[in-house]
């Protein structure tokens, strides 16, 4: 799933690549993915694109005051095109949900560029609205503060009272925006705390290592991705990666074959040594261990 550092370098990618191009053309090919009506998506066609930022995880694409705001989901993702076919998709075919066709613009060829969003496999999350104010989107409406805009006791004020694990609380969009399953492991080894830890029992020294371990590794994996092309941003991606989707193999910082917990529809990886003292969590959601 994309998270804060691709979406902020997509969202950069799109600056120096979109920005200053007119919209002359969108193919909508999964008709589920278009979640707003009204402005109706073909209202974009003949503006010019002319900002392109990130709302937690939601990318958004300034069309000269509309909108165009998209959350990947967790299989989505963004190509670049360098001269799109003429002919429009057929809808319901292969993984494309939506084409934005880009006339060329100043100081730029005329060739008609653009992009195309994807979304892999059969369970279908990628989601598309155009609205006058991205604050009309709902998911947008609910997050939380940016992840790397909150200092150490603005972490700690938003942890104090959550009697959840740190893990789901890492991830809860509508406590803190743009980390998602993948950071959230590599946050929590970082910092050397159990996933299973309640967020309102850290303690102070607990607390400054999940700070510094957020701003280090957000920061760091944002380091590496920008300047990237949208191509080669998840393969960068996965080559940072400490624990994360790495499940059986040893653990960079100690040597220690890095586990996993499984839960009904995704997973989280860890490192028992780094993280828990050295006792494998169970395999279970209410694990009563290391909290």
């Amino acid at each position: 799933m994309p998270e804060l550092p691709e979406v902020e370098a997509l969202a950069a990618f799109l600056r120096e690549h979109a920005v200053g191009r007119t919209v002359t053309r969108l193919d909508l090919a999964a008709v589920q993915a278009i979640k707003t009506f009204d402005p109706p998506l073909s209202s974009l066609a003949g503006l010019e694109v002319t900002g392109a930022t990130r709302h937690g995880k939601f990318l958004d694409l300034d069309v000269s005051g509309l909108h165009l705001v998209v959350h990947l989901a967790r299989a989505g993702w963004l190509h670049w095109r360098e001269g799109l076919p003429t002919a429009p998709p057929k809808p319901g075919k292969g993984p494309l949900a939506l084409r934005v066709h880009l006339a060329g613009g100043p100081g730029r060829d005329e060739e008609a560029n653009g992009f195309d969003l994807t979304e892999q496999g059969t369970r279908k999350g990628l989601a598309v609205y155009v609205v006058r104010n991205p604050a009309e989107v709902p998911g947008i409406a609910r997050l939380g503060p940016d992840a790397l805009e909150l200092d150490v006791e603005q972490l700690g004020a938003l942890l104090a009272g959550r009697h959840t694990q740190l893990k789901g609380t890492l991830t809860d969009q509508t406590v803190l925006a743009g980390v998602g399953n993948a950071y959230s492991d590599e946050i929590l080894h970082a910092a050397r705390i159990s996933p299973f830890k309640m967020a309102d029992k850290l303690t102070d020294d607990e607390l400054l290592r999940l700070h510094a371990a957020l701003r280090e590794v957000l920061t760091g994996a944002l380091d590496r991705q920008l300047g990237q092309r949208a191509a080669t941003m998840k393969g960068e991606k996965r080559a940072g990666l400490q624990v994360h989707a790495r499940t059986g193999l040893p653990c960079p910082v100690c040597g220690d074959t890095v586990r996993e917990v499984s839960f009904a529809d995704t997973s989280l990886q860890y490192c028992a040594t780094c993280q828990t003292g050295g006792k494998p969590l169970a395999d279970r959601r209410m694990s009563k261990l290391l909290r």
